[in-house]
């Protein structure tokens, strides 16, 4: 069985993740509403993987005989103003679970809980890799400004995300 801390923090760090996936949700329905369908595609994976990142944690807590508590899930709230907007919120966004998923790590490592440890760098690598490819859209989605071509061109390529 992992610590209490240990318990409380992942149990937060799996609402987070629920959340997060809301969050893409949402703003996949407002992208496909307003016709564009690739990003709007791209959004959904994101949602999946998101809630999928949650599953993760909620049975690692069981593997370590510990208890899951879930809690409900916040309404995501955004006003969304243009897909750049949509973008560098959920940049903003994923910096704060980076910074989540890094207090894990450093209460693992304050309990001694090397397993926990191990098991959250996968987390770390995870949310690295999504802010860099956040990152990326944004300064294509910075670069092209509103010209409406290149929007199609982006909607079409992130369209096609497996």
């Amino acid at each position: 069985m992992i610590s209490e801390k240990i318990n409380n923090i992942i149990n937060e760090q799996i609402n987070l993740e629920f959340y997060s996936g809301y969050l893409y949700l949402s703003m996949s329905a407002h992208l496909k509403e307003i016709g564009l369908f690739g990003f709007a595609s791209w959004m959904r994976l994101q949602a999946k993987e998101e809630v999928e990142h949650g599953l993760k944690l909620l049975d690692y807590l069981i593997e370590r005989n510990s208890f899951v508590t879930l809690k409900q899930i916040k309404t995501p709230e955004f006003e969304f103003n243009g897909v750049l907007s949509i973008f560098n919120h959920i940049y903003e966004h994923e910096k704060n679970i980076t910074d989540c998923v890094m207090k894990i790590a450093k209460v693992a490592e304050d309990e001694c809980d090397r397993t926990t440890l191990s098991f959250i760098d996968w987390f770390i690598n995870e949310q690295i890799e999504e802010e860099q490819n956040i990152k990326n859209i944004i300064k294509r989605l910075e670069l092209f400004g509103d010209e409406k071509t290149s929007l199609f061109l982006m909607d079409n390529e992130l369209g096609k995300r497996d």
